[in-house]
This record gives structure tokens, sequence and C-alpha cells, in this order.
């Protein structure tokens, strides 16, 4: 299976460039994966750049998890960040998605500064 990087993701979602978009669309038609480092950095820079709420921040994750085309990396793992990302405000979805990669992997709690974040279950504040 194909892989794609950030910036496909991005035009994907944004659909300022149609000779771009169309490419990325070309490119993904016989199926394509997304790792966990692509969906942040694409988080970071429609936030960042193109300033995505978090609703719409929250729908494109959505979106993407669900896209016939695509294939997350350990959907779950991702559906659980969402979940987290969707009901705490003062929390990034890096911050959720990186407690539900530990949690998947064995390895928590997880030690945080992050006093929101230090009270989800897996994770411990210091």
């Amino acid at each position: 299976m194909l892989a794609v990087d950030t910036n496909v993701l991005v035009r994907l979602a944004v659909l300022d460039d149609q000779k771009q978009v169309a490419a990325a669309k070309r490119f993904i038609d016989p199926g394509a994966w997304v790792s966990h480092v692509v969906l942040i950095e694409a988080v970071w820079v429609l936030e960042s750049y193109y300033s995505f709420t978090r609703e719409q921040l929250s729908r494109f994750v959505e979106t993407t998890t669900l896209h016939p085309k695509l294939r997350v990396h350990d959907v779950d793992v991702v559906e659980a960040a969402l979940v987290h990302f969707n009901g705490q405000k003062k929390l990034s979805f890096t911050d959720c998605l990186v407690l539900e990669i530990a949690r998947k992997a064995g390895h928590t709690p997880l030690g945080t500064f992050d006093k929101a974040l230090g009270k989800l279950p897996g994770a411990k504040a210091l």
C-alpha cells in the first residue's frame, strides 16, 4: 500500500490548489496509508496555517479515519484520542494521541506536567 505525506493530506483537506488536489486524489485512489506522524503534522498545519477550529480539526480527523481510500495507522488509537480531544477543550489532539499510543503499547501511566492531560485515565500528573 502507498503512503501519504502531510502535504498530500492537507491538500485533500483544504482543496486550495486544484492541480495538487487532483494529483493527490489520483495518488490515493488505489488506497493509501496515513501514519500517526502525518496525521499530527496535518492537524498542526490546519490549525496553525489555516486557522481550523477545534470542531474543524475534529471533523478532519474523523473524515480521514472514515475515508474509503485512506487507512490510518492504528485507527482505533486515533478514534480513542479523538474522544478525549472532543471531551477536553484544554487538550491538543497530539496530547490525546500520545496518551492513546502509550496505552496501546502498554506503557502507562504516561507521565506529564500537563494538568489537563494528567487527569485522563492512563496518565499521571507529575
